[in-house]
């Protein structure tokens, strides 16, 4: 999956470096350009000036056993024990031995998940309260503002964040809002306790850029006597975009080349909104859309191959079953609801069996929330896309279904290799439940993060509590 994508930019990557967008520690001075040695100084701007700090909380070696475990990608297994050392997993068998000094955790009878991965969440940039002062996922001030990153909004303290862990939500994508053709870059993030918002930045997770088509931005800015007014509009003003993206690029790269030659060369003026998609252009920056017709899915379709980009995800996506064949075609996933529709006209022709349909059809399909509370109950979710195609006749087995919130959104996030599915040397990112995960009873009983326990429903002292709850109402009685 994605290998498509990821070849793309790898002949550049190497030369833009103003493009790369890794996630990790470390980096150049994020205070102005680096410069390299020799006869000629060469500008290479610091692309990574808010580095992840993340750390793994202490965690010691467990092992839980005899469980019914799905993998995340397809499998399903009877009286199952999985080990976990320094924080992965490594040994999923039957009748695993325990090492000196683990905890031993009885699963019997329960059912153990990969963590649930969101993504399309707007917690912390529309944290709780809900609030004027809280609303910070839109840059309403132009149809084009690729130049914003959500994670600057990022409000650690959001109680939301703790109660999507309640729900076994392991990591997040962090989006902006839709009223933009371009909305900005989005984040991943650990769903993790943190005074900062690099504390919880997924390390070496690829930024995203949030698009959006069809009504929103068009009465946005219609709304306001500016363009665009209309999906006429809207189109034209990507491609209007991409191409200043387009001619930015092939300034730097003729810059570099210069340079490099040895040659007197003046760098381009840097330009924060053409970083961005430049990133997107050499392939290091996923493209996550907002776009609810397949007529329009297609549209945009053609207008990534136009400018060479792919577009990695389409988001709600109500029509996505319209056209599974042409997002298999061009590697593109769906993140849709279970039943969502409706509450708009570019909504209107949305069907239950959207997800199992567009699965079934051969295309990559996840499911997302979207909202605050949708996060929180996202296993249900899945449940009840998977029998509106059950009944339809679909057979897709419960481990295929799993996928849907876990292996299938990580590799959509560009975090596959990490996290998403129980498999020897993944991240321990683990969800243990009270039942069969697609029950409506079924609870989070232990939540688990790069091995370490991080929310126990048996025990309140083995929770997370943001510090803005402290004091409240209620606290921690979730």
């Amino acid at each position: 999956m994605f290998s498509k994508f990821k070849a793309f930019g790898a002949g550049l990557s190497a030369i833009a470096v103003l493009g790369l967008t890794g996630c990790s520690s470390g980096g150049d001075d994020a205070d102005g350009p680096d410069t390299e040695g020799g006869d000629v100084d060469i500008v290479r701007y610091n692309t990574n000036p808010f580095p992840s700090t993340y750390t793994p909380a202490a965690s010691g070696t467990t092992l839980i056993r005899g469980a019914t475990v799905f993998d995340g990608i397809g499998g399903e297994f009877a009286n199952t024990d999985i080990l976990v050392e320094n924080g992965r997993i490594s040994a999923l068998g039957q009748g695993l031995s325990a090492p000196e000094g683990a905890e031993i955790i009885d699963a019997e009878g329960r059912f153990v998940t990969p963590g649930v991965i969101d993504i399309h969440s707007h917690l912390g940039v529309y944290p709780s309260p809900s609030v004027n002062a809280h609303s910070d996922g839109n840059e309403v001030t132009a149809p084009v503002t690729a130049e914003v990153w959500a994670e600057h909004s990022v409000w650690p303290q959001d109680p939301g964040f703790d109660t999507a862990l309640a729900a076994g939500v392991t990591t997040l994508h962090v989006l902006p809002g839709s009223a933009n053709l371009f909305g900005g870059r989005g984040v991943t993030l650990r769903n993790v306790p943190s005074r900062t918002m690099q504390g919880m930045k997924f390390p070496d997770a690829p930024y995203t850029l949030k698009m959006a088509c069809g009504e929103n931005p068009k009465r946005v800015y219609g709304n306001r006597g500016r363009a665009p007014g209309s999906r006429m509009g809207n189109v034209a003003g990507y491609r209007e975009a991409w191409q200043r993206a387009v001619e930015y690029r092939r300034r730097w790269q003729d810059y570099w080349e210069s340079a490099e030659a040895g040659e007197d060369a003046s760098p381009p003026t840097r330009d924060f909104e053409l970083d961005t998609l430049m990133g997107v252009l050499d392939g290091d920056i996923l493209v996550q859309m907002h776009c609810y017709r397949a007529d329009e899915m297609a549209i945009i379709l053609d207008m990534a191959n136009e400018f060479g980009y792919q577009v990695t995800t389409f988001h709600h996506a109500v029509e996505a079953y319209k056209i599974p064949d042409l997002l298999a075609e061009h590697d593109t996933c769906a993140a849709v609801w279970a039943d969502w529709g409706g509450f708009k006209m570019e909504a209107y022709d949305s069907i239950p069996e959207n997800l199992p349909i567009t699965h079934a059809g051969g295309a990559c399909a996840m499911i997302h929330s979207d909202s605050d509370l949708g996060i929180q109950r996202l296993n249900q979710e899945v449940a009840k896309a998977l029998s509106d195609g059950r009944r339809m006749g679909l057979e897709i087995t419960d481990g295929e279904a799993m996928a849907w919130m876990t292996s299938r959104p990580a590799q959509a996030l560009g975090i596959g290799e990490e996290t998403g599915s129980i498999e020897t040397g993944k991240r321990a990112d683990i969800v243990i439940w009270s039942g069969h995960p697609f029950s409506s009873y079924a609870l989070a009983d232990e939540v688990f993060i790069d091995g370490a326990l991080m929310y126990d429903r048996a025990s309140a002292e083995r929770r997370t509590i943001r510090d803005f709850m402290l004091g409240q109402p209620g606290e921690g009685d979730y």
